[in-house]
């Protein structure tokens, strides 16, 4: 077998350097031919592991063809428009045409050749800037509208991937010259850019191969000004292609693109890109909201459990950044929802007044509360994974591992996250209207006058799941932890979560999860119990599950 891969080798080569020795790229029939040979070849190759090895096994002369044919190419296609005369279109068309074959083919049989075999990456490793040059023709704008040049776009991307794909040597020397070149030289950015599937898929494959055994190369990546804007384009398209149909080159290029961050995630360097992503003046950015999704739906499908230092220090600083985000995002939706409302202790402060729209609506809020949610969820998943860990291994709560712990020691403007957690959901308790059946609920007051009307008028976007997630993450907290559960009665959070002990279809379960935190705020704590003790009903419920309050009763 070995003796007839040899046989077939020795045909192939002598075909190779018999076509190449007759080659005028100046003269179309022969650049015809030529291109139908190398598609013979690359075929052949593409059958054979065998046969691929044979070939590339002291081939000098081999090499040396394939070295020429690819210089030829690269001088005769980016100085072809040199004479752009009106008479000369046709002959430049036609020109153009037949070197765009011969570069489809040339590229062809160097994807095959060097598949899967690590000497035929290191001899036609030396094409790699020719190649480089002729993928940054064809990701050009124009040239990516045209679909015959499009198609040669998508095999140079899975010949430059293949050249490196399993050679550590050839990916760290390619990712080096990458990090170091002008971003419009950068044809990863432009490959990024496109729309076309087949063009993602290889351009996306070679970034999670070159990161994923090198904890180097992935910093690069996050750190670098190319790798960071590399990270731009990649959460770009991911957030336009998450939606694509199972199956298709878009669904995988999704996947491998999450495969990117999820790498990234495990060596620790999620909270540096997220705060790389950061703009000034600017709460958070699309880049960061994509990010958080991305974090969420990681934590959500592998937990990282504390098992070994690294892991724990890895988790740490994740959850730093999750607490950092929280208090920064809580405190810019609370002063924008006080001016929408008016601050209960300013002068001007009138309930009346309140009955009318808002004079001041903060367009960022709902981003702001989109990518609160998400950040509610991780710190949420992240405390509970750490929780079980705690448990079944039978931790000290004073171990790193102890992440609830954590996240209740940390402050922001003398706020704890509790505090915090209580202060905003009053205020959304009044910004936005309870959803029931489809309509608004207002609440209910005393007979002493009327109480601000809620915002009926307000875009639903960006405020789903808001109150039951905020509620969720306090009864967390709180759970068997006096201190945090005194704390929470002081600033007057028991009336808080009782109040959301309601339907609110913006929020499904959010009165399971009141309950459950309220539960959490009594459990051994009689002082939080007497609290309860003391609110009386003052109505009866109607039909439509509002409470209706009784004549001269007065709520607490």
């Amino acid at each position: 077998m070995q003796d007839e891969a040899a046989q077939d080798a020795e045909a192939l080569i002598q075909n190779f350097t018999k076509a190449c020795s007759a080659f005028d790229i100046n003269v179309s029939e022969a650049v015809d031919s030529t291109s139908a040979v190398l598609d013979n070849i690359a075929s052949d190759l593409a059958k054979s592991r065998d046969l691929r090895s044979h070939v590339g096994t002291d081939r000098p002369v081999f090499w040396s063809c394939l070295r020429k044919l690819w210089q030829d190419l690269v001088r005769a296609q980016l100085t072809f428009w040199d004479g752009d005369d009106d008479d000369q279109a046709s002959i430049e068309t036609l020109k153009h045409q037949n070197l765009r074959k011969l570069c489809q083919s040339l590229a062809r049989l160097t994807r095959n050749l060097v598949a899967g075999v690590s000497q035929n990456q290191t001899h036609a490793f030396e094409n790699e800037p020719d190649i480089r040059r002729l993928l940054h023709y064809y990701t050009s704008w124009t040239a990516m509208e045209d679909q015959d040049d499009l198609v040669v776009a998508r095999v140079l991307s899975q010949t430059m991937s293949n050249l490196i794909t399993a050679n550590d040597a050839l990916m760290q020397s390619l990712w080096d010259t990458y990090m170091n070149l002008s971003e419009d030289q950068v044809v990863l950015i432009r490959l990024l850019q496109s729309s076309d599937g087949k063009s993602l898929v290889p351009a996306m494959m070679l970034i999670r191969n070159c990161i994923q055994g090198s904890r180097t190369r992935a910093r690069l990546l996050v750190h670098a000004t190319v790798g960071s804007r590399i990270c731009v384009c990649l959460l770009d398209k991911m957030s336009k292609i998450y939606e694509a149909e199972e199956g298709s080159e878009e669904a995988h290029a999704f996947d491998l693109g999450y495969a990117i961050f999820s790498r990234l995630m495990q060596v620790g360097l999620v909270p540096e890109l997220y705060s790389k992503l950061s703009i000034k003046d600017e709460i958070v950015t699309p880049h960061q909201t994509v990010m958080l999704k991305l974090i969420d739906s990681y934590l959500q499908s592998t937990p990282l459990k504390p098992k070994d230092p690294a892991a724990t220090k890895i988790l740490v600083k994740l959850s730093q950044m999750l607490g950092t985000c929280f208090f920064s995002m809580s405190f810019y939706s609370q002063r924008a929802i006080r001016r929408s409302l008016g601050s209960p202790s300013s002068e001007n402060f009138s309930p009346v007044v309140n009955l009318l729209p808002p004079a001041e609506l903060d367009v960022v809020l709902p981003k702001v509360c989109e990518a609160l949610v998400l950040v509610s969820q991780c710190i949420v998943t992240v405390t509970l994974d750490a929780e079980k860990e705690t448990v079944s291994s039978r931790t000290p709560s004073s171990s790193p591992q102890n992440i609830r712990a954590f996240f209740n020691e940390l402050r922001s403007e003398n706020h704890s996250l509790a505090e915090s957690l209580i202060e905003l959901l009053r205020l959304l308790d009044r910004f936005l209207p309870r959803i029931k059946f489809g309509r608004p609920v207002q609440n209910q007051t005393g007979s002493d006058g009327p109480a601000p009307t809620p915002l009926s008028n307000v875009s639903d976007t960006g405020f789903f799941y808001l109150k039951r997630d905020l509620v969720r993450l306090l009864g967390i907290l709180c759970h068997e932890q006096k201190a945090v559960q005194d704390r929470v009665r002081q600033c007057g959070g028991i009336e808080v979560v009782m109040n959301l002990c309601v339907i609110d279809e913006r929020n499904p379960y959010l009165r399971e999860h009141a309950i459950f935190t309220l539960h959490n705020l009594l459990k051994g704590n009689p002082e939080n119990q007497a609290i309860v003790q003391e609110i009386q009903p003052t109505g009866q419920w109607d039909e439509n599950g509002v409470l209706k309050d009784t004549l001269g009763a007065v709520r607490r």
